[in-house]
């Protein structure tokens, strides 16, 4: 008994060891996963561990207040809110929300599909008509965001064998987009449109028929301050460049009412890129241009084609918020004049106060301290005295020119300059 014990026992140490070597290979490959799921982890976690922490984001939570400029963060005294894009205070105009509310129960909360499949609501048409026809342009073309129109522009209108030129401070959206269709990219200096037409000469005479992009913004975003939009229009004209122009901080504020900065004729940009998330108080984006060009979007952006419609409640509050900016203007009202009237003596009083003047002339007044750590005590000093500014540092801004944004809005209680003057302090 004992001797056929031992033989079953040695028996199973046999069979163990014809077994092992499949067994030793499943632990082999486990370890190899382990360790290859540990290799692409430890970048990010050594990318992490180096961001100094005045470099470092984090998510903030905020609700609506008593008052439409105010925000109520989680377990504080509200903030006024001076950071927000809402420029005329659309996004809580009851004409909007109701037009919104209405859309809600008539189509529901999504479109359910891509507008090529079965996602096109009839609002998204007559969007699409009127925006068309308020900015001069044959057709417009709703995309859910802006990043992703600016990406969708950019695809359309450059390829590999491309040279687009930007202006060094154009919109991530914009580079994302020169990225994804592989175009040689040139950065030409801020505003700065002797360099982009010294620029198109070379480009020109080194590749006579080679296609040409150029970006910019009519109200850049970070800087408050916008190019000479006829004589860009002009330049690149005379060199047979499309124009690529985002408008998205100029609409509704800027240009005869509020139709942005972009010219008309033989000058016009090739695409208009704008969004709703601001002055119209709502979301999502759009492209105006001519019907090739959008038609072309429609036949071949994977941008426009491979993602759900717009929120069809989001459309209507935007229609409305056009429809609002339609009827001021009917009226002889031009509330982007008076936001710039109020910009302007935020500029001056800024200054007199011993403040760099935040440059441009629009509603958007970037307040430049200089270091990350400047910038972040800057806004933590405004937040005890119930301000809300953003600190913005880089990557967003150049290195060593950290900043608060400010923006003037419609709908900011009287007394906020001199509360925020008196909050900001000596510099």
């Amino acid at each position: 008994m004992g001797l056929r014990s031992s033989r079953l026992r040695a028996d199973a140490g046999c069979e163990a060891l014809t077994t092992s070597p499949r067994t030793a290979e499943a632990a082999i490959a486990a370890t190899g996963a382990q360790a290859a799921s540990t290799s692409w982890r430890q970048p990010l976690r050594e990318a992490l561990a180096a961001l100094p922490p005045e470099r470092q984001r984090r998510l903030r939570s905020f609700s609506s207040a008593a008052r439409p400029a105010e925000l109520q963060p989680s377990q504080q005294s509200p903030l006024l809110d001076l950071a927000s894009n809402d420029y005329l205070g659309f996004s809580r105009h009851p004409a909007v929300l109701a037009a919104a509310a209405a859309e809600l129960q008539r189509s529901g909360l999504g479109a359910g599909a891509s507008r090529l499949i079965s996602g096109t609501r009839p609002v998204h048409e007559q969007l699409e008509a009127a925006l068309a026809s308020w900015l001069g342009r044959e057709r417009a073309l709703l995309f859910p965001s802006g990043f992703q129109a600016n990406l969708a522009a950019v695809v359309t209108l450059a390829d590999p064998h491309s040279l687009v030129l930007a202006d060094r401070l154009i919109h991530n959206s914009l580079l994302a987009g020169v990225k994804a269709c592989g175009a040689r990219l040139q950065r030409f200096a801020h505003n700065d449109l002797a360099d982009l037409e010294r620029r198109l000469n070379h480009a020109r005479r080194e590749q006579p028929g080679r296609r040409l992009l150029v970006l910019s913004e009519s109200l850049f975003s970070m800087e408050g301050t916008s190019p000479d939009l006829p004589a860009l229009g002009t330049i690149c004209a005379a060199h047979g460049a499309a124009l690529l122009l985002d408008e998205a901080h100029a609409l509704g504020v800027l240009g005869q009412g509020g139709r942005g900065l972009a010219q008309r004729g033989d000058s016009a940009p090739a695409l208009i890129s704008g969004t709703f998330g601001k002055a119209f108080g709502s979301g999502g984006a759009f492209l105006a241009g001519d019907a090739l060009v959008i038609d072309w979007l429609v036949q071949h952006s994977g941008p426009f084609r491979y993602t759900t419609a717009l929120a069809p409640p989001l459309a209507a509050g935007a229609l409305a918020a056009l429809q609002q900016l339609q009827e001021l203007e009917h009226r002889h009202q031009a509330p982007g004049a008076e936001l710039l009237v109020k910009a302007q003596r935020w500029r001056d009083q800024l200054q007199a106060a011993g403040w760099p003047r935040p440059a441009g002339t629009g509603p958007i007044l970037p307040l430049l301290v200089g270091s990350d750590g400047q910038a972040l005590a800057l806004q933590q000093q405004l937040e005890q005295a119930g301000l809300l500014s953003v600190a913005i540092r880089p990557p967003t801004v150049p290195e060593g020119t950290a900043r608060l944004r400010l923006v003037v809005r419609h709908d900011l209680p009287e007394g906020t300059l001199a509360r925020l003057l008196q909050a900001l302090g000596a510099p």
